[in-house]
């Protein structure tokens, strides 16, 4: 499978059923990841969201991630198609990394009022205040 010589690139094989309602989608060598789809367009889309997706927690928490199966070794019914689904986890671990949270903090009344009259983006502001606290100016990978 494709995934020897770059461990960033991961192919898994997936079983694309149809029925009257749209697309199912598994992936046999990951029990769990599983999506759909209303067209073949938006199902591979989801299967390619869903692999990232699982994989990434995966890592993450240290999980085993099994070897993909080679697709010719997967078992389909009549109706289902094996659809081979490539992603690169280098680029959704860099895209993770500069995804952006909602934090609350807690101000005083009297400097929120302050800062708002000063137009701050207090986003902002403290995005470079962490930032030049902890001397680092690109996204660190967790």
């Amino acid at each position: 499978m494709a995934n020897r010589g770059n461990k960033d690139m991961r192919t898994y094989p997936a079983i694309f059923s149809k029925d009257k309602n749209g697309i199912a989608v598994e992936f046999p060598d990951l029990p769990g990841c599983l999506t759909c789809g209303k067209s073949e367009a938006e199902a591979a889309a989801r299967a390619k969201e869903a692999l990232e997706g699982f994989l990434y927690v995966s890592e993450r928490d240290g999980d085993h991630i099994p070897a993909p199966t080679s697709f010719d070794e997967i078992n389909v019914k009549k109706g289902e198609a094996v659809v081979l689904v490539t992603v690169r986890m280098d680029i959704v671990r860099e895209e993770e990394a500069k995804r952006s949270i909602t934090k609350s903090v807690t101000l005083p009344a009297w400097l929120n009022k302050l800062g708002m009259e000063h137009n701050l983006n207090f986003s902002s502001l403290l995005q470079e205040a962490i930032k030049e606290r902890l001397d680092v100016k690109e996204p660190v990978s967790f």
